[in-house]
């Protein structure tokens, strides 16, 4: 592995970039975790909630949170372990400022076109929807869903739906990761 001026590890080979994406509370962040640590690997954590306390936001705010989002795809790819799986993108992004503010900035697409993911996981809202203090869309969850799952087909992204106990998510998406770490 080659060496930064710095000391640290880059890793010359391109990782396997995994999207795990939907709406809000179906397991995304505890399996970027857990997928994480079974692969010796970096995960990318969703970046907005380590900058935002509450849903009253501004465009400057999501342009900000778009480029945090996209810099630390970028950055932990640079040092994962083959495969790097991420809570969230930036389509995610502009899904959440389309909501709360009735746009997106269109610089958005732009942080977009940075990161080509892989594979995309879908997440389905068939799990109990929990309250985090930035989570308020439970009463809208089958919206929010067709909502990811229109922008995914929309800019032609395959994707596979995730759904079932989080025992059953973990499964399928270990499956798919195995046989995309088998191919290379």
């Amino acid at each position: 592995m080659a060496m930064e001026p710095g000391g640290q590890a880059l890793n010359v080979m391109k990782p396997i970039l995994i999207c795990l994406y939907g709406p809000e509370s179906t397991g995304k962040s505890t399996l970027a975790r857990k997928m994480a640590e079974r692969y010796h690997t970096e995960y990318v954590p969703e970046v907005a909630k380590e900058m935002i306390s509450s849903n009253n936001f501004t465009a400057e705010d999501i342009v900000r949170i778009g480029r945090a989002q996209t810099d630390r795809i970028l950055q932990k790819a640079a040092t994962a372990n083959r495969v790097l799986f991420c809570d969230t993108d930036v389509i995610t992004t502009s899904i959440y400022s389309e909501v709360y503010l009735g746009m997106a900035p269109k610089i958005l697409g732009d942080f977009e076109q940075e990161v080509k993911f892989d594979q995309y996981f879908l997440f389905d809202i068939d799990v109990p929807w929990v309250p985090d203090g930035l989570r308020d869309l439970g009463e809208k969850r089958v919206e929010m869903y067709e909502r990811f799952k229109i922008e995914l087909e929309r800019r032609k992204i395959p994707y596979m739906r995730v759904s079932g106990s989080y025992e059953d998510r973990e499964r399928k998406v270990i499956q798919v990761v195995d046989k995309l770490l088998a191919r290379t």
